[in-house]
This record gives C-alpha cells, sequence and structure tokens, in this order.
C-alpha cells in the first residue's frame, strides 16, 4: 500500500498526485510503523536528490505535510523536514515554494510556534529583500530571455502607447521571484499556530506586512490582506465549545492601522485584492467582541464594504452583501445614515475611480441613497451628487453611463424640487442615451425620463412625448446599411442572404474604428483623452436607435394608467416605423416592437390598444416568418401574450378579418410550446 501511495504521488500527472495524497490521508492510520518509516526516508531521498523531477519533489512535500499532520512522525523526520522546507522556499519551480510552505505550516501545527520562532528569520528576510527588488534584475539567463520576450510583447500589442505603459503592465502581473510564495508560506505559518501565534504579532512584522499591502503587483497584495486574515484570526482561541478573544489580540493594539490598510484593499483596482480584503474585512470585524468596538472602525471602513454590494465582480458583490448582513444584521440603514458623510465623499470619489467597475458601483449606490435613505438625511447632498451623476453621463463606458442614467432618474423622483435645477443638463443626456448603441442603455434611459414624467407630471409629458414623435417620424430618414444591397429584395428568405453578405463583407469590416462595450481595465485617463473607450470615439447614433429607445420608453410610459391616452396615441407612428424595411438593422427594431406591444397594451388597457391592433399584425407576422431565430422568437411570443390579454379567439377573428392567409401561421404558432 505504502509503495502504491509513493508511487501516486511522484507521478508526473497531476491528477495522479491528488489521488495520492488522497489516499494517503484516508489510509494514512492503516499503515504499520513500518510502512510509514519507509515513506518517511523516501520522501527525504527525494528531496535531496537534485536530479529528481519537480513532480516527485512536489509529492514528496504534499505526502510529508499528510504525515506531519496525522502526527505519525519521528522526531528525526520533523527535523530533516525543517530543513528540506526552508531550502526548497527558493526553489525555481513555484508549486515546490508553495508546498514548502504548507509543509513548514504542519510542522508549526505539529511541534509549535518554536518551528516559527527557529525559521522566522529566514521567511521574513525573503520576503524584506524581494519587496523591492527589479524583477529584471538578479535572475538567470533563461528568466531574463522569458521576462524581455514579455516586455516586448506588451511594448509592440495594439494600443500601447509607450514602454512605459507595458512596464507598468509587467510590474503589475508578472511574478516577483519568491515573494508571493513567501508570503503565501507566513500565511501557512500562522494558520499552523493558530493562536499561539499572536505573541510574535509585533509592529516590525506588521510593517512588513503593510508594505505587501501597498506592493505594485497585485498577487503580493492579494497574498499579503489573506496573510492578515491569518493574523486577526489568532486573536481568537477556539479550544472551548466557543471562539473566546484573547487577551495579547492583536487588535487591540494594532487595530487601527488594520482598518487604514483594509481601506486601501476594500477599493482595490483588481477584483482578486478586493476580495481578499472583503474577506480579512469581515474576519476583523466579526473578530471584534462587541458592535461598540465594531463601529469605532465604520468610518473607514463602512462605505467601501457598502458600495462592494454592487461590484460588478460576483464574487465581490455576492460575498459583501453577505458581510454586511453579518455585521450590520439589521442596522445598515441607521449606520449609513449615521456617517452619511463620509458615505458620500467615498460614493464621489468612487466615480472618478480607473475602473469601470467601481465607477458603475458608486452610480447604483448613489440611487439607492435617494431610494432607501430618509430624505432628511440626503436632502443636503442631492445637488453635489446629481453634479456627479451627470459627469458620469460622460463616461468612457457604457455601464457606467447606463447606470448614472438610472441613477438620476431615480433622484429626481426622490427630490423633484431639489432637482429641478439641474433639468437642462440632463434632458439631453437622457436622450442622448436614449438613442445610445447598446440596448440596454436605450433602456435604462426610457426608465429615467418614464421617472422624470412621473416627477413632473405634463410640463415634462409634453416635451417628452414631442420628443417620442420625431424619433418615430425620423427613422424615415434611416440610411440604408450599403447601396450594393440596395437593389436586393428585402422579403424574408432574400433577407438571411444579405445578412450574411453583408456580415461577411470585408470592405464593411477592415481598417475600421473598434468599439468596446466596457472593460474591467483601467480606464485610459481623462487628462490624456482617447482610447477606445472614451466618449468621444462613440460609434455616431442611427435613427434607428433612437426609434428603438422610443419604444422602450412608451413601453415605460404605459406603466402609468394616467398616461393610457397620450400613449396610445402614438401607436399609430409606431406602427408606420416598422414599416420601414431599407436598413439591415430593421430586424432588431421589429424585434423590439414584438417584445413590448404586449407591455404596452397590458399598460394602456384593451379598450384603448384594440383600435390600433390591425395596425401591427404586418410587422409581427413578418417578424415571426423570417430567419432571425431572436426576431422569430419574439414575434411568436408577442402573438402568444396577445392571445392571452385579448382572448384567444378575438384575437383570431381579428386576424382573419385583417388578412386570412395569415391565420396559417397563427393556428401553427399556438401548437408551439412557449419559451
Amino acid at each position: 500500500m505504502a509503495d502504491e501511495i509513493q508511487q501516486k504521488l511522484c507521478s508526473s500527472a497531476k491528477i495522479d498526485r491528488d489521488r495520492g495524497y488522497q489516499d494517503l490521508l484516508r489510509h494514512i492510520h492503516t499503515l504499520e510503523e513500518e510502512g510509514l518509516c519507509d515513506l518517511e526516508q523516501k520522501f527525504i531521498h527525494l528531496l535531496a536528490d537534485s536530479t529528481a523531477p519537480w513532480e516527485a519533489k512536489h509529492g514528496a512535500l504534499m505526502g510529508s505535510k499528510a504525515l506531519l499532520l496525522s502526527g505519525n512522525t519521528t522526531d528525526d523526520f520533523v527535523v530533516d523536514m525543517r530543513a528540506k522546507a526552508i531550502d526548497l522556499l527558493d526553489d525555481r519551480e513555484f508549486r515546490i515554494r508553495i508546498a514548502a510552505g504548507e509543509v513548514l505550516g504542519a510542522l508549526c501545527k505539529k511541534v509549535g510556534p518554536e518551528i516559527y520562532n527557529r525559521s522566522k528569520t529566514v521567511i521574513l528576510e525573503k520576503i524584506h529583500v524581494n519587496l523591492e527588488r527589479d524583477p529584471m534584475m538578479d535572475v538567470d539567463k533563461n528568466e531574463q530571455e522569458e521576462a524581455s520576450k514579455l516586455m516586448e510583447k506588451l511594448s509592440s500589442s495594439p494600443g500601447r502607447r509607450g514602454s512605459a505603459d507595458a512596464e507598468q503592465i509587467f510590474h503589475d502581473t508578472a511574478g516577483w521571484k519568491n515573494l508571493e510564495t513567501s508570503m503565501k508560506c507566513l500565511q501557512s505559518v500562522v494558520d499552523g499556530c493558530g493562536h499561539l501565534f499572536a505573541e510574535f504579532v509585533d509592529q516590525e512584522l506588521l510593517d512588513l506586512i503593510f508594505r505587501a499591502l501597498k506592493h505594485t503587483n497585485r498577487f503580493v497584495r492579494e497574498t499579503g490582506f489573506y496573510v492578515c486574515a491569518s493574523i486577526v484570526a489568532t486573536g481568537m482561541s477556539e479550544e472551548g465549545a466557543e471562539p473566546v478573544m484573547l487577551e495579547n489580540n492583536p487588535l487591540y493594539q494594532y487595530g487601527q492601522q488594520f482598518a487604514e490598510y483594509l481601506a486601501l484593499g476594500l477599493a482595490d483596482n483588481w477584483s482578486q485584492v478586493r476580495l481578499a480584503a472583503s474577506t480579512t474585512t469581515r474576519r476583523f470585524l466579526l473578530s471584534l467582541p462587541s458592535e461598540e468596538s465594531r463601529e469605532h472602525f465604520f468610518p473607514a471602513l463602512l462605505p467601501k464594504m457598502c458600495l462592494n454590494r454592487y461590484y460588478v465582480a460576483e464574487g465581490v458583490r455576492i460575498y459583501s452583501q453577505d458581510t454586511w448582513k453579518l455585521v450590520t444584521k439589521t442596522d445598515g440603514k441607521r449606520y449609513v445614515e449615521k456617517y452619511i458623510n463620509q458615505v458620500v465623499d467615498y460614493y464621489v470619489d468612487a466615480t472618478g475611480a480607473d475602473n469601470h467597475a467601481v465607477r458603475e458601483a458608486a452610480c447604483a449606490c448613489i440611487a439607492e441613497l435617494g431610494a432607501k435613505i430618509d430624505r432628511d438625511q440626503v436632502r443636503p447632498f442631492v445637488p453635489r451628487l446629481l453634479e456627479t451623476l451627470i459627469i458620469c453621463f460622460n463616461d468612457e463606458s457604457w455601464p457606467v453611463r447606463d447606470a448614472a442614467c438610472v441613477a438620476s432618474g431615480n433622484f429626481i423622483v426622490c427630490f423633484p424640487e431639489e432637482s429641478r435645477s439641474s433639468l437642462p443638463a440632463l434632458y439631453p443626456l437622457f436622450f442622448n442615451n436614449l438613442q445610445d448603441n447598446i440596448a440596454s442603455v436605450r433602456q435604462g434611459a426610457a426608465l429615467a425620463l418614464a421617472n422624470l414624467v412621473q416627477a413632473y407630471g405634463q410640463e415634462s409629458l409634453d416635451f417628452v412625448m414631442g420628443k417620442i414623435k420625431e424619433g418615430l417620424e425620423g427613422l424615415e430618414k434611416q440610411p440604408a446599411s450599403k447601396e450594393k444591397y440596395s437593389d436586393m429584395d428585402t422579403g424574408p428568405a432574400t433577407y438571411g442572404v444579405v445578412k450574411r453578405r453583408h456580415d461577411n463583407d470585408l470592405d464593411l469590416h477592415t481598417d475600421k474604428q473598434m468599439y468596446s462595450c466596457g472593460s474591467l481595465a483601467p480606464k485610459m485617463g481623462r487628462s490624456r483623452g482617447g482610447g477606445c473607450m472614451d466618449h468621444k470615439f462613440r460609434k455616431p447614433t442611427e435613427p434607428w436607435e433612437l426609434a428603438d429607445g422610443c419604444i422602450h420608453l412608451l413601453a415605460e410610459l404605459s406603466n402609468h394608467h394616467d398616461l393610457a391616452v397620450p400613449v396610445s396615441q402614438m401607436l399609430p407612428d409606431m406602427a408606420k416605423s416598422s414599416s420601414y424595411q431599407h436598413y439591415t438593422q430593421h430586424i432588431v427594431y421589429c424585434e423590439t416592437i414584438c417584445k413590448q406591444l404586449p407591455n404596452i397594451a397590458k399598460g394602456i388597457g384593451k379598450r384603448h390598444f384594440k383600435m390600433h391592433l390591425e395596425m401591427f399584425l404586418d410587422t409581427i407576422f413578418y417578424s415571426m416568418t423570417c430567419d432571425n431565430s431572436l426576431t422569430s422568437s419574439a414575434a411568436s411570443q408577442c402573438l402568444n401574450q396577445l392571445s392571452a390579454f385579448l382572448g384567444p379567439n378575438i384575437l383570431k377573428g381579428r386576424v382573419e378579418q385583417y388578412n386570412p392567409r395569415y391565420l396559417e401561421h397563427l393556428n401553427a404558432n399556438q401548437c408551439i410550446a412557449a419559451l
């Protein structure tokens, strides 16, 4: 059994090594003393063999870790493994270095903190030396060649303005020799010692770790925060039924320093670092003995924790939401109101962050302030917050523009009088978003404009309805996509051929400006301008996009029953706009009509809708028979929803009266299961 396990552990295949490690954990108590000693000797021999492949050494380290955790090891093996693990912290293979650190952690768990006491000089020195090293120096010839190739590749990448950008990316992402793995080793040792490590936490150690939290390499920062999480846990003893706060808890003496650096991590530009800081923050706050002691750190941590509940990265967002519940319980709203000054300051600052995900989350949080927090608490900040949202309307990233638009609409509903002075600046921005190239941005603008009508009533309705009419009528002036396709029939069969020729036309897609839909990478910087995410380089809008936004706006307005008459009066213009089929994107426009028509019908009611039904039948059945699956499906669902709303017999009678040839398609559609 021991030989079979050892063979698996030393395999060149990772899956075999993993299986060998699990087999050893399961059968270690069934092995005889002779078999265990044999494994110890084989592991030591492999680690001392300079010609052994790294996979074999990695398996020997993992096997040694399992033996140490089981407690069935000799004293000589403990001494030898400590020496081997220390030596292998400088191994070229990073997986060997990580495994060596885990072995030291297992030794600390078995023997106690004296292992760290004897090894800390080596471990901390490796961290200290590599914190400020130049990653291009002190490497062998092969590493220099690899680094040079990476730098050359970064410098020659499209869009790079110069070597400075390439160098920054290299410093931010490339490995810093064994700095990261040395940090992981320290984390393993801290975890192994548990609460007994608390006596070793001093200002010198924390200064070293805090330097890593501000390091240019994101992997180092991430590992640094996990080390902090382990150190925070040392202040709690779990020997009893429940964790007990120790008298030498590092948080008593160094809590404020921890909070300051955690605040930096919670606002880091990289999602992985932000998640690591969130993990440490939760452990930090829950390690404190009372709500009063936690609240002492809220001015620094609460605004960041609150914003991360809306962060784009799902892991950060969900984890932060759970942390918020655990820390604030049912008093989250009260805490935000209590620290409203710090919250608003951070939200405003976050709208200028390099990462568009942060700017987007900040806009969502500003909207939340207006919707959930006591109006009197937020009212003094309304002008400042609205000014911030107006700036975000011109953001390089469309998700930020969308979030700013929706947030502004929500703010106007909550504070109509305070927002009135901003309307001259907001109206053009709302309508710019209503004709944006991105469909979801148009939908957000429609929602915001509907809120504006709700807030200001008739004075706003007249203006908005005039814009809708203008947008729908303007579709007639939509230019054809390409003159060389204008002589072809626009019927369903021919349309698919035309679209395929259009999509594969090299003349249309070669040497053209590229437009990005958003990026998690840092923005190019407002002061320099330029870049594919700069709002100055957006694709020019087209009339059909404005008309498409107007359809969404009518659907949002129809949700207000007192607007049934003005909305129904726009239906003839809406139907006429769908008859223009001279441009490639008319299929997308028809899809929007099919999706929103049932919503409009339900909003304005049967009495107002029935008189306009026949106007849309040509568009619906044309869309259902086209070869675009999304548009066809939308038309099919449109008929199903109208049938349920009006009654199947009424819809069938209207279709038969308008065009009996459509009955075949209507009957066939009734046999299709709803999607």
